[in-house]
């Protein structure tokens, strides 16, 4: 069993656990964090997949970013402890049964399943593909202008935030 193997079942044991964690924990503030810890295990197995700049983002936006604000919403609406399946029997029995059919499915995919006929086993290319020298080298070469094109976009749409928000125009 080499290292790749090792790292992939041990993070992926713990987006398992954590994903499971963050939804049966009754209070907001612990379940974001565990969805936090989630992030983080997915930001591994990218890692595993040599896929650096996805992992990177990955942190940056969700754990970092979209966290926060998952936690100021939180925090700002402080919401009580009802409980949302103790009135509805029959919609607690229906997120059972599609639980079950989609651990069925995914249980059928992995042990029922081998790799798809199409794949091509050309690793070289996918190491490369998903470093953030190549998507630096495509997105400064081939998607320039794009590029560029959405960095302006999202100056127009700052300044026209910061006129927008201002109180009195002078």
């Amino acid at each position: 069993m080499n290292l790749e193997i090792v790292l992939f079942i041990i993070f992926s044991g713990i987006a398992a656990v954590t994903a499971v964690l963050m939804i049966t924990r009754k209070n907001p503030i612990i379940s974001a964090l565990f969805l936090v810890l989630n992030f983080a295990s997915l930001a591994g197995l990218y890692l595993v997949l040599n896929a650096q700049f996805i992992a990177v983002a990955q942190v940056i936006v969700y754990a970092g970013a979209i966290m926060v604000l998952f936690l100021f919403v939180i925090m700002l609406l402080r919401p009580g402890e009802e409980k949302l399946m103790d009135f509805k029997p029959v919609l607690k029995i229906f997120a059972i049964a599609l639980s079950a059919v989609v651990l069925l499915q995914i249980i059928y995919m992995i042990f029922l399943t081998g790799p798809g006929a199409a794949m091509t086993p050309v690793l070289e290319s996918s190491i490369k593909a998903g470093t953030i020298e190549q998507i630096g080298r495509e997105l400064f070469t081939t998607y320039v202008l794009p590029f560029e094109a959405a960095g302006f976009l999202l100056l127009a749409a700052t300044i026209g935030a910061l006129i927008l928000a201002k109180k009195k125009f002078e």
